[in-house]
C-alpha cells in the first residue's frame, strides 16, 4: 500500500437482538456474508465483514445481539458479543426505530460506558417511522452516551448509510490494507455455508423449530467445476427432525433449494448440496459440541 493517507481500521456492531445489524453489514459489503431472519438472536458468531475503496478499508465486525444468556450457546453469544469492544477504533450501536429504548439497551449503553472510542448511535428501520418520529427517538438516547454523531438509518433501503461510511472513514488512523480489495469476510467458506444453511432452516420452519438448530459442514469438494457440499442439520428432538425432513422430504428439499441459489451467488460456482438430519439431545449445553460446530471461546 503506497498511500500515506490511507486509512483503515475495525468498528464493532451491537445492539440488542433482531436490531437489523446484519441486514446493515450485508449492505455495506455488498453481498451476503451474515444470516438474516426476523427471529431474534439469528447471528451466534461474530461475523467480519470489510468494505474497502480506494482509501480507506474498514473491518465491520457483526456482534450477536446482547442478551440474557440461557445455556452454555448464550453464554459464548455474550462473550463473543461483549469482547468485539476489546480492540476497535470505533463502536456503532444501533437501535430500532419502531421501539422504546428498554431495559435491552440500557445493558448494552451500560457496558459502553467503558469503551473510551468514538460511539455513533444508529437509528435504523427509519422506514418504518414518519420523519416527525426521528427527533422522538433522538431525544431518548441524546443524554445516554458521548455519542460522535446520530444516524437515521434504513439498513435494508440504504438511506444515510454512505454518509455515515464517510464519517466513519475520517475517524479511522492511517494504516495497512489488511484484507484484498475483492474479500468480503475473514470468515473461511465453510462456516458462511453452514450459516447461509441454517438461515434457510429458520425462515421455513418458523416457530416450530427454534434456536435448536446447528448446520455442520461435513465436506466441500470441487469435482469439474461444480462443489459438491455434504451438510449436517443438527436438531435437539427427534420432532424438530421430522419437522425439518417434511413429508416425503419435502420441507429439507426446500430448505436445501434455497440453500444452494445462496451459495452458487456467493462462490459464483454450480453447487450439488446434500443434506442430512441429526438430533442431538441438549448440543447447546455441551462444550465439546459447541466448539465442534464452530463456537470455541478460544477464538474470543
Amino acid at each position: 500500500m503506497d498511500n500515506p493517507n490511507y486509512r483503515s481500521g475495525f468498528v464493532a456492531i451491537v445492539g440488542r437482538p433482531n436490531v437489523g445489524k446484519s441486514t446493515f453489514l450485508n449492505r455495506v459489503v455488498g453481498q451476503k456474508i451474515a444470516i438474516m431472519s426476523d427471529k431474534a438472536q439469528t447471528t451466534r458468531n461474530k461475523i467480519q465483514g470489510v468494505y474497502t475503496t480506494d482509501d480507506a478499508q474498514i473491518i465491520f465486525i457483526d456482534t450477536p445481539g446482547i442478551h440474557k444468556p440461557k445455556n452454555k450457546l448464550g453464554d459464548f453469544m455474550m462473550d463473543s458479543a461483549l469482547s468485539a469492544l476489546k480492540e476497535v477504533d470505533a463502536v456503532l450501536l444501533m437501535v430500532n426505530a419502531s421501539e422504546r429504548r428498554g431495559a435491552g439497551d440500557n445493558f448494552i449503553i451500560d457496558r459502553l460506558k467503558d469503551v473510551h472510542k468514538p460511539i455513533y448511535l444508529l437509528i435504523n428501520k427509519i422506514d418504518t417511522i414518519t420523519p416527525d418520529d426521528v427527533m422522538a427517538i433522538i431525544e431518548q438516547y441524546k443524554n445516554a452516551l458521548p455519542f460522535k454523531e446520530v444516524f437515521p438509518i434504513s439498513a435494508l433501503q440504504g438511506n444515510n448509510v454512505p454518509e455515515l461510511l464517510t464519517s466513519l472513514i475520517k475517524e479511522l488512523p492511517n494504516g495497512p490494507q489488511y484484507y484484498p480489495k475483492d474479500q468480503m469476510t475473514d470468515h473461511p467458506e465453510r462456516f458462511v455455508v453452514s450459516e447461509l444453511i441454517r438461515e434457510k432452516v429458520l425462515q421455513m420452519t418458523r416457530q416450530e423449530i427454534p434456536h435448536s438448530t446447528a448446520v455442520y459442514v461435513e465436506s466441500i469438494k470441487n469435482q469439474d467445476d461444480v462443489l459438491h457440499i455434504q451438510a449436517t442439520i443438527i436438531v435437539e428432538r427427534d420432532g424438530q427432525k421430522a419437522i425439518v425432513i417434511g413429508k416425503g422430504g419435502s420441507m429439507l428439499k426446500k430448505i436445501g433449494t434455497l440453500a444452494r441459489k445462496d451459495i452458487e451467488n456467493m462462490m459464483g460456482n454450480k453447487v450439488f448440496l446434500e443434506l442430512w438430519v441429526k438430533v442431538e439431545a441438549h448440543w447447546r449445553d455441551k462444550a465439546n459440541l459447541l466448539n465442534s460446530y464452530g463456537y470455541k471461546k478460544k477464538n474470543y
